[in-house]
């Protein structure tokens, strides 16, 4: 039984806020709000009286297709789908596979505000899909094509990736590690990339043989850029709120003449293109 059947409770409140005539059912002649017992058991496909039990804290303990259904059936969104999951069986449910390449204004509007910071989203497939105009002119790459198009890995071991980075072999085992430790934790198929990039880099395919995973650090990187020279930063991965797929990655330059080298190249650009 569920403690103090705090999941019956949750049941039972999702339940009572639906609107059955949504959902196809005759909305009349009933004298409590919501949806019946029966006919959430009816939607998720499981018996009306294991349903009843469970909403009493004593139908043990549901799988995780039979909450994938309830979920469903009780059109819960994805963070009430995974408190769902957290409080029947302890654990959020597993990750997706699917991989999405969308983002939301909001989130392109907090990178738009860190003028003088290169910043960028990736998803877990390290697809890279939204950046700020710092991160276009300090990683050329990422100014080109379309959101998604572009992938953190592939642009290692590109010859641009390896012109950007002075110490490009410490770096390039540094990404490899931490993407397969992302891609474990997100449950992606990273066969068809690993293949596709053992092929072309014997490189990739040595560190890629090494088996080594990392977590998520803040550190120092140099970019040597074409205009600006050297180009020092602290690099740091945030998550992004309510989207457990993506990553929030953000250059922060070390020194004030780095920021000036920035602010120009922007400013430069944007004369050429007035």
């Amino acid at each position: 039984m569920i403690q103090d059947n705090v999941l019956g409770t949750y049941l039972r409140d999702k339940r009572a806020k639906l609107d059955p005539a949504s959902f196809g059912f005759d909305s009349s002649r009933r004298r409590t709000p919501g949806l019946r017992r029966e006919e959430v058991a009816q939607r998720a496909n499981v018996s009306a009286t294991w349903y009843t039990w469970l909403e009493q804290g004593r139908g043990g303990s549901p799988s995780t297709v039979v909450l994938d259904r309830l979920a469903q059936a009780l059109a819960l969104s994805e963070v009430e789908r995974e408190h769902l999951f957290v409080l029947a069986t302890g654990l959020p449910p597993a990750p997706s596979h699917a991989i999405r390449t969308d983002i939301t204004p909001r989130i392109q509007r907090v990178l738009d505000s860190m003028d003088c910071c290169p910043a960028l989203i990736k998803n877990c497939a390290w697809d890279i899909l939204a950046w700020n105009k710092a991160a276009r002119f300090v990683f050329p790459p990422y100014g080109e094509g379309e959101p998604g198009e572009q992938n953190v890995l592939r642009r290692m071991f590109d010859p641009l990736g390896r012109e950007l980075q002075p110490e490009w072999e410490n770096v390039a085992r540094y990404v490899v590690s931490a993407f397969r430790a992302d891609a474990a934790r997100a449950g992606f198929d990273v066969t068809p990339l690993v293949k596709e990039l053992s092929q072309t880099s014997p490189e990739f395919a040595a560190m890629w043989s090494e088996n080594d995973v990392i977590g998520r650090t803040e550190h120092t990187k140099i970019i040597r850029h074409p205009k600006a020279g050297l180009l020092e930063f602290d690099f740091s991965g945030f998550a992004v709120d309510g989207r457990a797929d993506l990553s929030m990655v953000v250059y922060t330059p070390v020194h004030d003449v780095d920021k000036e080298k920035i602010r120009e190249l922007i400013e430069e650009v944007a004369k050429a293109t007035k």
